[in-house]
C-alpha cells in the first residue's frame, strides 16, 4: 500500500513539473511572437502609402480606388 501512495505522490509531482515547465515555454512563446508582431507593425506602417479618398469629382469619393 505505502508503494502505491509513493508513486500516485511520485506521478503527481512530475506532473506538476511538466506543468510548470509548459507555461514558462508558452509564456516564452508568447513574448517571442508579440515581439515579432511589433517589429511587422512597425514595417507595414512604414511601408504602407497613406491614401486618402477623393472629396470632390465622380471619382474615388464613395469607394476607394485605391484599394
Amino acid at each position: 500500500m505505502d508503494t502505491a501512495v509513493n508513486a500516485a505522490v511520485g506521478s503527481a509531482l512530475a506532473l506538476q513539473q511538466v506543468k510548470q515547465e509548459q507555461q514558462a515555454q508558452s509564456s516564452l512563446l508568447k513574448q517571442s511572437l508579440d515581439g515579432q508582431a511589433a517589429h511587422i507593425e512597425q514595417l507595414m506602417s512604414s511601408v504602407a502609402p497613406s491614401t486618402t479618398l477623393a472629396t470632390t469629382g465622380s471619382l474615388g469619393t464613395q469607394i476607394n480606388t485605391y484599394a
